[in-house]
């Protein structure tokens, strides 16, 4: 995202940001669920998903006038130092272990030294930042040779390269019974593209955004968000993703590609 904006091609993180989200809920979760039907027993994720419901409608008023500047960028900003206080306070502070703090507990390494840990974040920031420079040069020679806005590459291939972590992550908690993580690091990872990734290019190239976000991706973003609610609640107070809904989230995935495939060329 910030290499992007710094590059001059905001729109290239502004597809990312919500082509991801979209990529995670209906690509990644409609995967893992075929996989694994999912079941969700967290009260923190099942909190969390109206709040990311919240911040998406919030994102999706702040960019209704087709324009993404210093102002909304700050509060978006703003809005994330807020939710990770928040979280941190909860981790803090709350009584009662929820089955997702519990899982996440028994997936964190305790055997790096601090000496360790410093070297290793040293090291994946250098990468980082080597590999994002290469995939924006890279995305923007691919939207320059088949004549297609920035903002589509974003939407497609960049967002498909970020949630391929989301992927690994998810269907393995799953396949270790771990479904509540699986989720979570979906809403998680959705919460911080809105906040974070969408906010950043406000600050740092702020201008105009193409029309399309508003009338074709973020109502496709807003309705598998809503539907990620409802199946988390679950019509019978017990939420769960079954195949069935895994295959749905599939098919929703490659009905907003192809119509991506008939608005892309410019």
């Amino acid at each position: 995202s910030v290499m992007s904006a710094l590059q001059g091609n905001p729109g290239l993180a502004i597809g990312n940001a919500i082509g991801s989200n979209i990529t995670n809920i209906a690509l990644i979760l409609g995967i893992t669920a075929i996989v694994v039907p999912l079941t969700i027993h967290s009260g923190i994720v099942k909190r969390e998903l109206p709040v990311l419901i919240g911040t998406t409608f919030i994102a999706y008023l702040m960019l209704s006038d087709d324009t993404l500047d210093f102002r909304d960028g700050l509060m978006l900003l703003f809005g994330l130092v807020v939710m990770l206080t928040i979280v941190v306070y909860i981790g803090l502070h709350g009584r009662d272990k929820d089955p997702v703090i519990a899982e996440y507990e028994a997936e964190i390494p305790t055997d790096l030294s601090l000496r360790q840990a410093l070297m290793w974040l040293a090291i994946g920031l250098v990468v980082l930042i080597g590999s994002s420079r290469l995939l924006v040069w890279g995305a923007v020679g691919i939207a320059e040779h088949f004549g297609i806005s920035d903002l589509i590459i974003g939407l497609t291939i960049v967002a498909l390269g970020t949630s391929l972590p989301e992927l690994a992550a998810s269907i393995t908690s799953a396949l270790k019974n771990e479904h509540d993580i699986a989720i979570g690091n979906v809403i998680g990872s959705n919460m911080f593209n809105l906040l974070a990734v969408l906010g950043l290019p406000g600050l740092i190239s702020p201008g105009p955004v193409d029309p399309a976000v508003i009338s074709r991706d973020m109502p496709v973003m807003i309705a598998l968000s809503v539907a990620l609610l409802l199946m988390a609640i679950g019509l019978r107070g017990r939420g769960r993703i079954n195949r069935f809904e895994g295959l749905l989230l599939l098919a929703a995935y490659a009905s907003y590609q192809t119509l991506l495939y008939f608005t892309a060329v410019r």
